[in-house]
């Protein structure tokens, strides 16, 4: 029987299936019933782990896409069409950075590399896994609130399995929703007003999902979310031979991390990657910086933000998919703790310094990268220029999305999803259920 010890409390469970849930406050554990999003009884806030009953990693082959890592995703089937993040040893930007152990995990569209994820995005990771955590017997519809990316990869996948979704995608970001063939019409997108932002359609979507027949997706609460983003750490340490000593990411909720380190943690129990923590190096796009603000202050709750100044302030910055307002940064087993716990950093970059560190990775590594990307880079060359990282140590920089000139070169008309409504954040629960009632009805 395994053992687990979470602070300080040891709890021993029988595995039935593949896998537990595990309470990061009591260290409880819990068969995955229901579509969990937190333990039950348990009144603070937290982010629940998943437990394996593999205490290795299984790498299966290419052509099983982002399965290849199903020993540790938390799923029930395998959906068509996806693919693993890839990583490969840099040469050029390394040289240029005097970097003797740059690794670059890449998620896009990069055919050379093997990577064809349609739509550019790690973000594909996530719906792969949290779509296949989904019982396919249940009739509820999936919903998803994003600010663009994560909004495509749930339509792409849910498209292509046939699951009905519902979408709520600020109308500003809708002109991201572009896709190589018309979607089938168990996706619907629904959007607030122009001039909201991803917080907007959060609540929006929270509002929908007190309606009976939809279940909400959970953000990063979802084990199975976040299981499916570490697999860009999976994909590391399986290709370097053990876990790198640096993270670099730019961070909107900081999701991605907190998945990067729970990976990491994952991959110490297993034993053949070393025992070590990466240093977790994050940035965010200024002048919208609310966590580099709250972690330079050494404060685990985020500083009070107006709606309007937050607004204001997301307006300036062009890698829109970092505006969370709300991130699972002061949540218990959040943001907050992973920084704690690996002795992280986190930076803010500019619109200028990423665009310069696009343009420097396009012309080193042949491949453009989306704005998130090349905060990220950005941070590097920061990083390595204030000696904040050692140059001989093994960094791992996670390019979370890239190749759109590729994809676009190869895809030469695009398809963009259309809302079918559009509803004020303030509309009230007799609206969205008469207005979505069309829904029931849907095969």
């Amino acid at each position: 029987m395994p053992t687990f010890a979470i602070s300080s409390k040891t709890v021993s469970m029988e595995f039935n299936g593949k896998y537990l849930l595990q309470s990061p406050i009591t260290g409880e554990m819990f068969e995955d019933q229901d579509w969990l999003l937190e333990a039950p009884m348990e009144k603070q806030s937290h982010l629940l782990r998943t437990v394996f009953r593999n205490k290795q990693l299984e790498v299966d082959t290419e052509d099983m896409g982002i399965y290849r890592f199903a020993s540790w995703l938390p799923i029930l089937r395998i959906l068509a069409g996806s693919f693993a993040p890839v990583t490969y040893r840099s040469t050029a930007l390394a040289r240029h950075l005097g970097l003797r152990n740059l690794f670059i995990t890449f998620s896009g569209y990069w055919p050379e590399k093997g990577i064809r994820m349609k739509t550019c995005s790690f973000k594909e990771t996530e719906a792969y896994s949290v779509c296949a955590r989904l019982d396919p017997l249940q009739k509820k519809i999936l919903v998803v609130a994003s600010a663009g990316n994560t909004a495509r990869a749930f339509a792409q996948v849910c498209s292509d399995n046939r699951i009905p979704l519902l979408l709520c995608v600020p109308r500003d970001n809708i002109n991201a929703l572009w896709f190589e063939a018309p979607l089938h019409p168990c996706v619907i997108l629904i959007t607030t007003p122009s001039g909201c932002d991803y917080f907007d359609a959060i609540h929006l979507s929270n509002k929908v999902c007190g309606l009976e027949g939809f279940i909400p997706e959970g953000g990063a609460k979802n084990v199975a979310r976040r299981d499916g983003m570490g697999t860009t750490v999976l994909s590391a340490a399986h290709i370097i031979g053990h876990i790198p000593d640096y993270y670099f990411q730019a961070v909107g909720s900081g999701t991605g991390a907190i998945a990067a380190w729970e990976a990491n943690i994952r991959l110490i129990g297993d034993g053949r990657f070393g025992n070590h923590k990466m240093q977790l190096v994050l940035s965010q796009n200024a002048p919208f910086q609310p966590m580099v603000d709250a972690w330079k202050a050494n404060q685990r709750d985020l500083f009070p933000m107006e709606d309007d100044t937050a607004r204001e302030l997301i307006q300036h910055i062009d890698a829109k998919v970092l505006s969370n307002r709300k991130p699972p940064y002061s949540i218990t087993g959040g943001l907050f703790d992973a920084l704690k716990d690996t002795s992280g950093i986190m930076m803010s970059c500019t619109n200028e310094e990423a665009k310069a560190a696009a343009l420097l990775f396009d012309k080193m590594e042949r491949i453009d990268i989306h704005p998130a990307a090349a905060i990220a880079t950005a941070s590097l060359i920061r990083a390595i220029s204030d000696k904040l990282a050692d140059p001989s140590g093994t960094i791992m920089l996670n390019i979370t999305g890239g190749g759109e000139k590729r994809f676009f070169k190869d895809n030469k008309e695009l398809f963009y999803l259309q809302p079918t409504l559009e509803f004020d954040v303030n509309c009230t629960h007799t609206e969205l259920e008469q207005k979505l009632s069309f829904l029931a009805k849907r095969p």
